[in-house]
């Protein structure tokens, strides 16, 4: 099965989202470097809006994502509620 991956800034802010990722990808494979967190995850990576927004306390835009986004790989799949990538269509 393919992986698919995002690469995200390892700072303060992106934290939770991270955090988040992981809880919901049981599968998830976490690289923390210096500067980045990559989360590797078979076939299907998802990113819950609801997820994030229990861990920072406060309402979250997926969108805000973006901000913190070094890289992915995979099919991008878009809703106001989850961010999710995959190679499967």
């Amino acid at each position: 099965m393919s992986r698919v991956f995002i690469a995200l800034q390892a700072n303060e802010d992106s934290r939770c989202i991270v955090e988040a990722i992981v809880d919901d990808n049981p599968e998830a494979i976490v690289n923390r470097q210096p500067a980045m967190v990559k989360i590797d995850v078979p076939g299907r990576l998802v990113i819950r809006r609801a997820s994030i927004e229990e861990r920072l306390g406060r309402h979250f835009d997926l969108q805000e994502v973006h901000i913190h986004l070094i890289s992915l790989s995979g099919h991008v799949d878009e809703t106001e509620d989850e961010m999710t990538l995959s190679w499967d269509r």
